[in-house]
């Protein structure tokens, strides 16, 4: 996990340059203070920083660094290689070369194959593990086999959206992975365009509920969690959507 994405959760307890010395020498018996702070410089790891200047390192940069220094020791991969890893890590995704025993940074590996499949865990902790997972705008289409011209149209009509830093998050990978098997049958971008119309009526009437809870929350009041509501209503409004397209298909025979 980022530095940043630990600002957005708010600031965590954590441990001395020393400790994880300690709690890492162990294993790494060359790992020095002067190496961590290397690969910080690098930009591997970000450690959060208090006021007086220490350094202060999370259970997740503990994780990362373990993951660092057994990639160097046993896989031999140079920090160019570890670096890219750790991006396609903190993006969800999977590694090529990588065996799923070997260590993960942050949990990583619960999402590694999370997009790109048909959705069946829709409970509040699968949806924040595919949150998680960010794509390139090229990895969407390397997996999907969309081309360019394709991938551009889906864009177009609103069907696939990037976030403010160009990637795609996981339902992007599902909807291109839609689009794409409709596209076999005769049906473009443009014939799709009425499914995010309808999307985002729901969207609508699912954050007329979930927003006031929201606000709640915030202002510390009791109420139950709203990704556990937020998985709730995105089960049941999929089962109604599912149940009146199958009905309607079923009066055609």
């Amino acid at each position: 996990m980022t530095s940043a994405a630990r600002a957005e959760e708010g600031s965590v307890e954590g441990i001395s340059i020393g400790a994880v010395l300690r709690t890492l020498q162990p294993d790494f018996p060359d790992l020095t203070d002067s190496k961590i702070r290397y690969l910080e410089t690098e930009g591997l790891i970000s450690p959060e920083r208090r006021s007086s200047g220490y350094r202060i390192f999370a259970e997740s940069d503990i994780a990362r660094l373990r993951f660092i220094l057994t990639a160097q020791r046993d896989r031999f991969w140079p920090l160019k290689v570890i670096k890219e890893a750790l991006d396609r890590l903190d993006r969800g995704l999977d590694v090529p070369g990588l065996d799923t025993t070997g260590p993960d940074p942050d949990g990583a590996d619960e999402t590694a194959d999370a997009a790109g499949a048909v959705v069946t865990d829709l409970s509040a902790a699968a949806l924040r593990r595919r949150r998680a997972i960010r794509l390139k705008p090229s990895e969407l289409r390397e997996r999907t086999g969309l081309d360019r011209a394709a991938y551009a149209q889906l864009k177009a009509f609103g069907l696939l959206r990037t976030d403010a830093s160009g990637r795609h998050h996981a339902d992007d990978l599902d909807v291109a992975t839609a689009a794409a098997c409709l596209a076999r049958h005769g049906l473009e971008a443009r014939h799709l365009r009425s499914f995010r119309i309808g999307a985002d009526r729901e969207l609508g009437l699912a954050q007329q509920i979930l927003e006031p809870m929201r606000r709640r929350r915030a202002r510390g009041a009791a109420c139950p969690d709203p990704d556990d509501l937020e998985a709730e209503l995105l089960s049941t409004m999929l089962a109604l959507h599912v149940a009146l397209v199958r009905s309607g298909l079923s009066r055609g025979h």
